[in-house]
């Protein structure tokens, strides 16, 4: 492997499966320790930074970068351990593996303090950033998935309904399953949805999916219930959106979750996007561009 901090641009017909075709995108290797991590980035500007979800990569935001670049930044959006066509020379997940990833890759880009633009999974790392390091985190969106200072109730149990499938995935078993209608407001073609999954062709991604629900999710998830985050001050500007059709985090029960939201945050807002469910990127694109580049402005003010 390169030393840390080197890149490595490569051309687009040598990746493999192949990359996902998506206007305006550079591709590059970046190198740190342990770690090959695939990043899309699109404009110049102001770095923002985008965290995909779960089983997404960097194509989640092909409808959203570009626009938001549009607008005068940069937007970085990285392939996490496990996912799209990142590399890992170790496949084992620590609850903060993907955490210093991120800090790692942004480290070697020289990026010190970025917007943040994060779903689901990415949700997660973001989250720990803007609690371990909130110098880096100008503002926080964060797509689909509670702040950590949440209050617990029963009725956000079944947004945890997947993770027993996730735990005891199988090599080979399709996660088409995850882009049902229980989880986007609007059905997503089949060109997309392979779009998502083809990736998984990749041994090293496949073999993933247990290790990062094991390794991470689940220790986040019960850090949550616990409270851990809780006792701690969440400092960054952050701006929490959840679709209005994603069952578990209506809009009754994420006030009640985040009523304390004083006590826990120095800035805290919550949003809810129409028409859309968990996959908010997918159901309400020019919804999520809307809400970051208004919280940009105002998160950063």
């Amino acid at each position: 492997m390169d030393a840390p901090g080197t890149q490595d641009a490569t051309a687009g017909d040598t990746w493999s499966p192949p990359l996902l075709e998506a206007a305006g995108f550079e591709h590059a290797m970046v190198q740190t320790t342990g770690l090959r991590t695939h990043v899309a980035s699109i404009g110049a500007g102001d770095p923002v930074v985008m965290l995909h979800g779960f089983p997404e990569h960097w194509w989640q935001w092909r409808l959203i970068a570009p626009t938001i670049a549009a607008h005068g930044y940069r937007v970085i959006c990285p392939d996490l351990r496990g996912s799209g066509w990142t590399e890992a020379a170790d496949p084992r997940f620590g609850p903060e593996s993907q955490l210093d990833d991120v800090v790692a890759v942004l480290d070697a880009l020289g990026v010190a303090r970025a917007h943040f633009v994060c779903h689901d999974m990415g949700a997660i790392s973001g989250m720990q950033l803007s609690y371990r390091s909130p110098e880096r985190v100008r503002t926080m969106l964060q797509l689909a998935v509670p702040p950590g200072f949440m209050e617990f109730t029963p009725k956000v149990m079944p947004a945890f309904a997947h993770m027993p499938a996730l735990l005891m995935h199988r090599r080979g078993r399709s996660l088409r399953y995850l882009f049902s209608p229980r989880y986007v407001a609007r059905p997503l073609t089949e060109d997309t949805i392979e779009a998502y999954l083809r990736v998984h062709e990749r041994r090293e991604v496949e073999r993933a999916v247990t290790a990062l629900y094991r390794g991470m999710v689940i220790p986040v998830s019960m850090r949550l219930l616990r409270g851990v985050y809780k006792r701690m001050r969440l400092q960054p500007p952050t701006l929490t959106a959840f679709g209005r059709r994603d069952g578990p985090f209506a809009e009754p029960t994420v006030r009640r979750i985040c009523r304390d939201h004083e006590r826990r945050a120095d800035r805290f807002e919550l949003a809810f996007i129409d028409d859309a469910a968990h996959f908010v990127t997918d159901d309400a694109p020019d919804a999520v561009v809307a809400l970051a580049l208004d919280w940009f402005e105002r998160g950063a003010s």
